[in-house]
């Protein structure tokens, strides 16, 4: 590998220039080593963000970040493999029915997935709320229950994209998260890497969303598309709308339950909607065109899927989930039409009751977080329920009803107009 210096690499690139393939092979390397040192590569991801990379730059910038580590092989399992990226939202709980529902028409689904933070929740704080289940296992682990069971939702080994994990964290303290180049081979450095067959990535877009604008959302998914494909993986994104949150809860145990309403047959019609159709996408990507994921939801397989995987992990489906201790209803101020809920206000009172994190290192309460008994559409009744708060410190009650105050409206029926779900496909 040639050697370069950290300072004529931040130079090119605040200059406006292109780095070339030996500039970006050598500084992930030397900053996965500790050779090039933090302040080094935040003043480099700065001038990322503010000058952006072309395609090749970023293509060079993912293989670099997958070499840095071990890659993943799931070529000897007797069934073909899928996996979903959600980029993160509220009530975003999709994975959970999702991993089990594909899992039961034929498709391993090998689902690496990460802790929450801020207002987006984390799929491994939700499941780890289930008791007994464990997140971490080890690779052949992980085979033996893709083989066996089709599914598993761990947390991602140390050896998977170092590189992503140092690079991670400094993002998040320097103001660099928003980069384009930077989220999309963050993204794809660990699936690419995990070894997956077929990629189906759900972008967010909306208020809830970490891209609030459709144009940035629809350039971080065409750019990781171009990515997966570039690497052989058979890659499709749905941008879909992240403005009301998904289903009826946000939360850790609560977004559990939902999910397996879900998996019984029933639950929320939008989060049903939205796994079905990942669950079509990320079937089509393995080449499985004679299922209906539809069926297999009505049938019952999907929720025996699930309790495999659940006791694979350690996790007992039967037992009863943790409940907060303390619950607040907010009723409704006037009669009229829920014509909107916002995303964002509802994950920020989520958070703030206690269902997510400030930093990496926080707990996080399993009963916590935020129930709507309305949707937008629906007819609402003044002094009728229209949220319950739960958490297990009552003081935490205040600053999350603040951040519901501004989050709905209630109108007459003409005023609310219903967005599509999923905004569109690309791929």
């Amino acid at each position: 590998m040639s050697r370069h210096d950290a300072v004529e690499v931040i130079t090119a690139k605040r200059d406006r220039g292109e780095l070339s393939d030996s500039q970006i092979d050598w500084v992930i390397d030397a900053y996965t080593r500790g050779e090039v040192a933090d302040e080094q590569m935040a003043a480099l991801a700065m001038a990322i963000l503010l000058n952006g990379m072309v395609p090749r730059e970023i293509a060079r910038w993912t293989a670099a970040m997958i070499a840095s580590g071990e890659r993943m092989d799931f070529s000897g399992l007797s069934r073909p493999t899928a996996d979903k990226h959600s980029t993160g939202g509220v009530g975003d709980k999709i994975t959970l029915p999702l991993a089990p529902l594909v899992a039961a028409c034929g498709v391993a689904v090998p689902q690496l997935s990460g802790r929450g933070l801020g207002h987006t929740g984390g799929t491994l704080d939700k499941l780890e709320s289930i008791p007994g289940w464990r997140a971490s296992l080890t690779n052949a682990e992980m085979l033996a229950q893709l083989e066996d069971v089709g599914a598993v939702i761990c947390a991602a080994g140390d050896g998977l994209a170092p590189a992503d994990k140092k690079l991670y964290a400094l993002r998040d303290v320097t103001g660099t998260v928003e980069a384009i180049p930077l989220i999309a081979s963050s993204i794809m450095s660990k699936k690419i890497a995990e070894g997956t067959g077929a990629l189906v990535l759900d972008v967010k877009v909306g208020t809830g969303a970490f891209m609030k604008d459709e144009a940035r959302a629809r350039e971080l998914a065409e750019t990781m598309v171009a990515l997966g494909q570039d690497a052989g993986v058979r890659t499709v994104a749905l941008l879909t709308d992240m403005s009301t949150p998904l289903g009826l809860t946000a939360g850790n145990a609560i977004e559990v339950a939902e999910s397996v309403e879900v998996l019984a047959g029933g639950g929320p019609a939008d989060v049903v909607e939205l796994t079905v159709a990942l669950a079509r996408e990320m079937l089509a990507g393995a080449g499985v065109t004679d299922v209906d994921p539809a069926e297999r939801l009505a049938d019952g397989s999907a929720m025996d899927a699930w309790n495999a995987m659940v006791r694979a992990q350690g996790g007992d489906p039967e037992a009863p989930l943790p409940q907060a201790k303390e619950s607040h209803v907010v009723r409704a101020d006037a009669s009229g039409t829920l014509t909107r809920l916002d995303a964002m206000a509802v994950g920020l009172a989520a958070w703030r009751l206690g269902a997510g994190r400030a930093r990496k290192e926080d707990p996080v309460q399993a009963g916590a977080g935020v129930v709507w008994h309305a949707r937008p559409g629906d007819e609402v009744t003044q002094g009728e329920p229209l949220f319950t708060l739960l958490t297990d410190e009552p003081e935490r009650f205040e600053r999350a009803l603040s951040t519901l105050e501004d989050g709905y409206d209630i109108d007459d029926a003409a005023s609310y107009t219903p967005a599509p779900l999923v905004i569109d496909r690309i791929g």
